[in-house]
């Protein structure tokens, strides 16, 4: 009885720091990209309602860096206290454990998972001005002019999904890194850069416009958004499918009763009828799960993804 008094009265003590934590400055949550990129729009879409629930004002902080490394070495090494998350992806917390020598973060060790809100495909999408519409035609273009197609890279999914399909068709590009996804957009509709790997939200609206011109997507299925755009599977390259995620973190070491009230009050916005609205209207499956299940899927991914970089030898940073 008594260790469940001891264990009561120590939860009681948690929450009340947390109240009192949330009465004294609001939370920052850090974005690893420029407004307007995937892990941009879905937090901002978020905020209101976590606010709401938590009883306490999120403020976004976008700190974007090549392959989001900034926002991520800020965030691991913040007080766990509850008063910093961060907003992590496929690319922060599961490419760059493998593609950096010295990643200034380990992207499980320093960490406390919260919710995975939502995974989507990667579309291959380009200027205009590169020739044909199909997978085919990029891969002879390419073939004919080795090293001179650039590759606009907006985070590190997109640049380990873009090096393992060049390694296996036997193509050279040529990477240009940017600072998260909006600037690697506007790379490819000015012809800075030819072609990208962006999401359905970053790249859609550009293809239905003819400004940009799609040769796949990563998927294992074709997107909704985008039904007449065939998977790289489905176009010869059997077995290639690689996904995009977008989560919340806390630091390593902020406790439990914390990541639980994070977790719920994500949960809650992303059940919100307005929110699931507008995350399906940009292409975005929504998940929404538990801490454990989260960590689970970043520890797997780590490891896919390791697997990946080191069979297709692709260069580490």
């Amino acid at each position: 009885m008594k260790a469940i008094s001891r264990s009561i009265a120590v939860a009681l003590l948690l929450a009340c720091s947390l109240a009192g934590a949330q009465t004294q400055r609001p939370i920052r949550v850090l974005v690893p990209s420029p407004p307007a990129g995937p892990s941009d729009v879905q937090i901002r879409l978020l905020v209101p309602k976590m606010s709401e629930v938590l009883g306490q004002t999120l403020i976004v902080d976008n700190r974007a860096s090549a392959n989001g490394v900034l926002a991520g070495e800020l965030a691991a090494h913040a007080t766990p206290d509850g008063s910093t998350l961060a907003v992590g992806n496929s690319g922060t917390h599961a490419v760059n454990a493998t593609l950096y020598e010295k990643l200034p973060y380990d992207p499980v060790r320093d960490f406390a998972p919260i919710t995975l809100f939502s995974t989507t495909g990667m579309v291959l999408a380009a200027n205009p001005k590169l020739p044909g519409s199909k997978l085919q035609d990029l891969i002879d273009y390419a073939r004919h002019n080795p090293g001179k197609t650039n590759i606009a890279i907006a985070g590190a999914t997109g640049q380990l999904a873009g090096d393992a399909l060049w390694a296996r068709l036997g193509l050279q590009m040529n990477n240009v890194n940017y600072k998260g996804s909006a600037p690697s957009e506007l790379a490819v509709l000015s012809g800075e850069s030819q072609l990208s790997l962006l999401t359905p939200l970053a790249s859609a609206r550009h293809i239905d416009s003819g400004k940009m011109k799609a040769y796949g997507i990563t998927s294992a299925k074709r997107h909704p958004l985008l039904p007449n755009v065939p998977t790289v599977a489905e176009q010869g390259v059997d077995g290639y499918v690689l996904e995009y995620w977008n989560g919340l973190f806390a630091p390593a070491k902020t406790p439990r009763n914390i990541v639980l009230a994070m977790n719920r009050a994500a949960l809650e916005a992303l059940r919100t009828p307005d929110v699931k609205e507008r995350f399906n209207a940009l292409g975005l499956i929504i998940v929404g799960n538990t801490p454990e299940e989260f960590g689970r899927i970043v520890k797997t991914d780590v490891e896919k993804f390791r697997k990946i970089i080191i069979e297709s030898g692709i260069p580490r940073l």
